[in-house]
């Protein structure tokens, strides 16, 4: 009886144990999510800049 016991939780250790490596995957898969946007607005701004330069570049070539 004490060895079934013991494989029973090792079980409910190792199902524990995925569980919570799920939940960290999750967490790290949202913050670089946020990172991505922030990378993407960053990325946005500098191209509209960018758009911006070149207009007035244009302008004065002319």
């Amino acid at each position: 009886m004490a060895l079934e016991q013991v494989i029973l939780y090792i079980i409910i250790g190792v199902l524990a144990a995925i569980v919570y490596s799920l939940r960290i995957l999750v967490l790290m898969e949202r913050r670089i999510a946020n990172m991505e946007k922030h990378i993407e607005r960053l990325v946005n701004k500098i191209l509209k800049e960018e758009i911006k330069i070149e207009r007035k570049l244009k302008k004065k070539k002319k």
